[in-house]
Order: structure tokens, then C-alpha cells, then sequence
């Protein structure tokens, strides 16, 4: 059962508009380098002071580790704001053109095509 598409819906929407292209940093991986160089932060620490009489290193190197993994993961989440914030400055606006397609039916062969904009030409 298929339906077809109101006249008055299809009118409604335009053919072309403008959007705002930029690119945008992935907040995942500026965390995990934060939380990366935290530990080796709290290892080297660990090491680099003699050892106490009240905890082992292996005490003193959780605790250096869990702080300054916490710390530095906000660091690393702090710089991948401000690198977002600067990318939506050099945003870009560009036209795009709806196209509507009918679904696959199930057995069909389906060719996905990735586009990537290689940036401003000269």
C-alpha cells in the first residue's frame, strides 16, 4: 500500500534553500586524549616523587589518576568548544536541493554514496 504525496505539502516545501556548512570537531575524541594524557600525567608523577610511608604508589597513582584524568578530560572538552565555536565563524552558506525518492523495496540493490566537500575552490 502506497501513498502518494499531497499536492498542497509538496508545493509547501521549496526546491532549493541555503545551509550553513562548517566543520565541527568530534567532542569524543578530544575527551579521550584529555583522559589519555591524564594518566600519563598521574604515572609520571607517581614515579617522579619518592614514595610515602602512608600510601603505596600504586595508591598514589588512583588518586593522581582519577583527579587529573577528571581534569584533563574538561580541558580537552573545553578546547574542543572553542575550536567549535571558531569553526562556526568560517562557516560557509551553500544552496541545497531537496529530491525526493520512493523507498527501497527489500531485495532491491541500494548504492549508498558518501559526498565530501573538499572546501573552497580558487
Amino acid at each position: 500500500m502506497s501513498q502518494q504525496p499531497d499536492d498542497s505539502t509538496a508545493s509547501a516545501r521549496p526546491a532549493e534553500s541555503s545551509v550553513k556548512v562548517r566543520r565541527a570537531p568530534r567532542y569524543y575524541r578530544f575527551m579521550l586524549v584529555g583522559l589519555v594524557l591524564g594518566v600519563v600525567v598521574a604515572l609520571i608523577l607517581t614515579f617522579a616523587f619518592p614514595e610515602s610511608e602512608q600510601f603505596t604508589q600504586l595508591q598514589v597513582f588512583g588518586f593522581l589518576a582519577i583527579f587529573l584524568a577528571a581534569v584533563f578530560v574538561a580541558l580537552g572538552a573545553l578546547v574542543a568548544i572553542l575550536l567549535d565555536r571558531g569553526s562556526s565563524r568560517r562557516a560557509r552558506t551553500v544552496a541545497a536541493e531537496y529530491e525526493e525518492h520512493d523507498a527501497p523495496e527489500p531485495g532491491d540493490d541500494v548504492e549508498f554514496v558518501q559526498v565530501r566537500d573538499e572546501g573552497p575552490r580558487a
